[in-house]
């Protein structure tokens, strides 16, 4: 017998880092807000942080020791200028890597932005039983990143599996 799954709000944190965004300018962190609420999940938090590595990996760190908190979506710093140095400030703070994402996403990119996508250095991993995903930051990559990839992975509905499913095995 094939019984339906409900579906399971989650506790979502996005991050915008940025030098120039304001909350009135950001278009990309907005996005996933309203992407994420209207899927049906829940909003810890809204934040902007410039690009300074020990900011990011300051407030990532405060989300994931808050067992509320169990997903985090950043948006900018993913790409290979001086100033992009969001996969190094995250990358130290995983505890699983899950590579399949950063390969997932650019393989979708390519449809939209062909060989340009191989400056995104997007990046997703699990600590300390939060998953953290790490995307570019045009608000065409938070599209792209949430609904081709992101969002099914976070609705227990999904099969054959998803990350929802997961969760209670994050910490054994």
């Amino acid at each position: 017998m094939t019984t339906e799954r409900e579906f399971i709000p989650l506790s979502i944190a996005v991050m915008t880092i940025s030098d120039s965004r304001t909350e009135q300018t950001d278009r990309s962190g907005e996005m996933l807000r309203t992407m994420l609420l209207e899927a049906g999940h829940m909003l810890a938090e809204k934040i902007i942080v410039p690009d300074d590595i020990y900011r990011i990996r300051a407030e990532i760190s405060r989300w994931i020791a808050d067992r509320q908190v169990q997903v985090v979506i950043t948006t900018g710093g993913t790409g290979v200028t001086g100033r992009d140095g969001t996969p190094e400030a995250v990358r130290p703070l995983l505890d699983k890597v899950i590579n399949g994402f950063g390969e997932m996403f650019r393989m979708l990119s390519y449809e939209s932005i062909g060989t340009s996508t191989l400056q995104s250095r997007a990046l997703a991993g699990v600590a300390n039983a939060t998953y953290i995903f790490c995307l570019p930051g045009s608000s065409g990559a938070c599209r792209d990143g949430w609904t081709k990839l992101i969002s099914t992975q976070l609705d227990y509905r999904t099969r054959p599996c998803n990350l929802v499913e997961l969760m209670p095995r994050l910490i054994e």
